[in-house]
């Protein structure tokens, strides 16, 4: 199996769990805005977090509770953090099968640098490949038009990879994009 084939069939795996883990999470009927799958800088398999605007709000308003700080300005600070929202590694038992998997690949530790940097790409490039995949089925237009919704696949801590995988992933003068752009790119 040569590399373009691995990184197919790792995308499919990848596009299963999270289609579960997504579906799971929009029966709720909420408006998303921000729907995401992040690992970190290791590679390790990915994890999905989301942000509905219902959400932020709840959210906001609880972390505002009791402070001086103005529920729209937490809104504005936590708007665009996987790991704020309430989302975070949600329907995560749906990873389970793909973390198997990535540990079955080659590890940080036993490859090259230059090695390791050919399969952290391939690693990346299928998780971005698995969010395309379901952006093609229509999933993140279940409650909300696509256009409002900033797609992702990225790696934590932030780096500019990030913003060149979503600008592949979303269309660059969509609201949601735009938004993401200004407030939130690295």
């Amino acid at each position: 199996m040569n590399v373009a084939q691995e990184a197919e069939l790792l995308a499919v795996e990848i596009a299963e769990a999270a289609r579960r883990s997504f579906c799971a999470l929009f029966a709720n009927g909420e408006r998303y805005y921000y729907c995401t799958l992040y690992t970190t800088g290791e590679g390790h398999a990915p994890s999905l977090s989301a942000w509905s605007r219902e959400a932020l709000e709840r959210e906001a308003a609880k972390q505002a509770e009791g402070g001086g700080t103005p529920a729209s300005t937490i809104a504005e600070l936590i708007k665009w953090s996987y790991a704020d929202s309430p989302y975070c590694c949600f329907g995560d038992e749906s990873f389970d099968e793909l973390r198997r998997l990535f540990q079955a690949r080659p590890s940080v530790a036993e490859l090259e640098a230059a090695d390791w940097e050919l399969e952290y790409e391939l690693r990346l490039g299928a998780m971005e490949r698995a969010m395309s995949i379901l952006d093609a089925e229509g999933l993140f237009a279940v409650n909300q038009p696509r256009e409002t919704v900033c797609v992702l696949a990225e790696v934590m801590p932030p780096d500019e990879g990030n913003t060149e995988r979503a600008l592949r992933l979303n269309r660059a003068e969509s609201p949601a994009m735009q938004a993401w752009l200004t407030e939130a790119a690295e």
